[in-house]
């Protein structure tokens, strides 16, 4: 396992730095950057030349947008950052991310508003076993003491937030920070490393007792420290730094670490911290299952560069991998290295291979997606990380602004959904319009701003069609014929039908009563295929259903009866007939279940009679404190935007599901609204 004392190499890392939005994760990369002397100096997010959010749509919005890998070497030892997102709607670039990742960096501050948004992260980390370090940013800024500031943020932890460092304060400002492990203080240089000094005396008696309890925090899985500490024995520095590492990579505690990105305060500690207590490949390889033996590659990312193609930046989890060479997908599918490159934001540096542990985007691997794992075991292995995108919240129908650019936009779209599976896309074919799905307004604004400019293709989109129904409240018996004669042989078909309503969700039934052979067997078919085209658009302009239609009674001619005659005889009587039925517009109910912070349950359950909805009842959410499920019904064109004022209401960290209940009659203004867009009127 390593330790401190030993220092023992342990190969290249891979951190995922994550946290909640705008906690400081940009910032914190490129303060890591600068003291790795990866880049010259650290900037500003604001100045936009940063090595994360480096895209034209992260810079407009001021916050990423998506996974940007570094690779830097500190003290001898290679390391690949990971920038992850912080806003809900992109969070599922990390997911294929973290699968690879040795450690997490959890970039925190001390805002209570962001806590449910830091639950979240925590959660999606105890889900993948991921061990991980909160870095408690911005504590320059920090009005309470750390140790009140963890107090408020250990409901979004699992498992218990150890102080690794408490600050030391001037004149009420934060001058620097005392490592309670080496009982050692530093003093802050702005953008340079911390000068070591001594415990100042007014500092001594809050350092003790801050110590004693990380100490007894790791006396929880340690018998023989804590006899030690019942006995008064001070333990030995290098048992102390062998429990803190043991105990990060199982899982046992997350130890917290505190500075300021903004001024590189506090980035050297954090960085020992990850050199000598992160696991190692071979830990991460075990706890994925990969087996050993052979090359095995985890992508964690795709990505489309304008001039050097697709790139799939992986991770190589065992074994070592060269240009041109071959891997086996988990189908058994084949594909070949083109191109072997270190990561630094945007730019590629070319290398002629890798080994286990290395971050590197492998070029042209085509037929390769974002989660899948390589092999170079013959017919592939098993994938190790499985990805389940959250059900979209958010969509909007789209189109070219010029036909000719339809073919140019599918396949742009094609791209981007390779860089993003999180995002869906499918043909509605009753409405005819092509709808993208993500995860909430900004996935989806960025995602047309790359059309329109990464792609150059011009847009336009609105909400999707809501799949409107119709249905008739009472039925009726209509005759329906048709006959034409223009010389030669003519047409003649003669129905006559009986139109009844359905209960709600039966669909459409056709039967027939027919005696003597008035209309022959032959047309019966005939017959029902003119019905069923017609209710395809009912009197209202939408598509039937619930409907049961007879065919009882009619008459043909031996001679002018065809099949196409008796098709327009039975669309004529199920036009004239379905105008006496009392037809009424049906619009999709659906079943909505709303996750949200208790402290904003309230506000949810206002909200949904606001949308016409009906709660059907809330509770805690099982297994996780602090939240609850909200459950209601809510037409389908209500939903549309519901979750822009969801995540208005809870600080951005309230979601859904939806499925299909039933369909209600709509009448009034409203139905009046949904037939006029569609171009028909009652």
């Amino acid at each position: 396992m390593g330790t401190r004392a030993g220092g023992r190499r342990t190969g290249p890392k891979c951190i995922a730095i994550v946290g909640p939005f705008a906690s400081g994760k940009t910032t914190l990369l490129e303060a890591i950057l600068a003291r790795t002397g990866a880049i010259p100096r650290q900037s500003p997010v604001s100045s936009g030349n940063t090595v994360s959010d480096h895209s034209p749509e992260a810079r407009a919005h001021a916050m990423s947008v998506e996974a940007t890998f570094a690779t830097t070497d500190f003290m001898g030892e290679q390391i690949t950052f990971v920038d992850c997102p912080g806003s809900i709607e992109f969070a599922f670039e990390a997911e294929p991310v973290l699968a690879a990742c040795d450690l997490a960096v959890v970039v925190a501050e001390a805002d209570e508003k962001k806590i449910p948004a830091l639950q979240l992260i925590m959660r999606k980390l105890d889900d993948l076993a991921i061990p991980r370090i909160l870095f408690l940013n911005k504590v320059d800024k920090a009005i309470a003491g750390v140790r009140e500031t963890l107090k408020m943020l250990q409901p979004a932890s699992s498992v218990p937030l150890l102080l690794r460092q408490i600050p030391v304060r001037k004149d009420g400002i934060v001058i620097g920070s005392i490592d309670l492990a080496l009982e050692r203080a530093y003093i802050y240089r702005e953008y340079a490393e911390s000068q070591v000094a001594e415990i100042p005396n007014d500092d001594k008696a809050r350092e003790l007792e801050a110590r004693f309890s990380m100490l007894e925090t790791l006396a929880d899985h340690d018998d023989h420290l804590m006899e030690q500490l019942l006995e008064e024995i001070e333990p030995p520095k290098d048992a102390i730094f062998d429990d803190l590492s043991a105990d990060l990579r199982a899982g046992a505690v997350t130890p917290v670490l505190i500075g300021t990105a903004e001024k590189g305060n506090g980035v050297l500690r954090l960085l020992k911290a990850i050199r000598h207590d992160a696991p190692d490949i071979e830990a991460t390889r075990k706890r994925l299952g990969a087996p050993e033996g052979q090359t095995v590659v985890q992508v964690m990312k795709t990505i489309h560069t304008a001039h050097g193609g697709k790139l799939s930046v992986s991770r190589v989890l065992s074994g070592q991998l060269a240009d041109a060479a071959e891997l086996f997908l988990s189908n058994g599918d084949t594909t070949k290295v083109s191109g072997i490159y270190r990561m630094l934001g945007k730019d590629q540096i070319k290398q002629t291979s890798a080994k286990a542990g290395d971050t590197v985007a492998l070029g042209k691997l085509d037929n390769v997606k974002t989660g899948q794992t390589l092999s170079s075991a013959k017919g592939g292995i098993r994938p190790l990380a499985t990805l389940e995108p959250p059900q979209p919240v958010f969509a909007f129908a789209l189109r070219p602004k010029e036909r000719k650019d339809e073919v140019k936009m599918s396949a742009a779209i094609q791209r981007l959904a390779e860089e993003d599976p999180s995002l869906s896309l499918r043909h509605n074919q009753d409405s005819a319009e092509t709808v993208l799905s993500g995860h909430g307004e900004m996935h989806l604004r960025v995602v047309r701003e790359r059309l329109e400019g990464k792609n150059q293709i011009p847009i336009e989109g609105h909400a999707p069609a809501v799949p409107y129904r119709e249905t008739i409240r009472k039925g009726t018996q209509q005759r329906g014929r048709h006959k034409k004669q223009s010389g030669g042989h003519g047409q003649f078909g003669d129905v006559v039908i009986e139109i009844k309503p359905l209960p709600r969700g039966s669909g459409f039934q056709f039967s027939d009563t027919i005696t003597g052979g008035v209309v022959p067997k032959t047309y019966i078919q005939s017959v029902e295929t003119g019905i069923r085209d017609y209710l395809k658009t009912g009197p209202l302009g939408f598509p039937v259903v619930d409907v049961a239609v007879n065919l009882s009674d009619g008459s043909y001619h031996a001679v002018d009866s065809s099949d196409m005659a008796f098709q327009m005889a039975a669309k004529l009587a199920m036009k004239e007939g379905m105008a006496a039925c009392s037809p009424v517009l049906l619009e999709p109910i659906m079943k909505v279940e709303i996750v949200t912070p208790s402290d904003a349950t309230s506000k949810i359950i206002a909200l949904i009679p606001q949308r016409r909805g009906q709660i059907l009842g809330y509770d805690a959410r099982p297994d996780w404190p602090g939240w609850d499920v909200v459950e209601a019904t809510m037409p389908q064109a209500e939903i549309g935007d519901l979750i822009i004022e969801l995540r208005s209401a809870t600080a951005g960290v309230a979601s859904y599901k939806a499925a299909f209940d039933h369909m209600a009659e709509l009448t009034g203004r409203l139905a009046d609204e949904a037939m006029n867009a569609n171009g028909k009127a009652a």
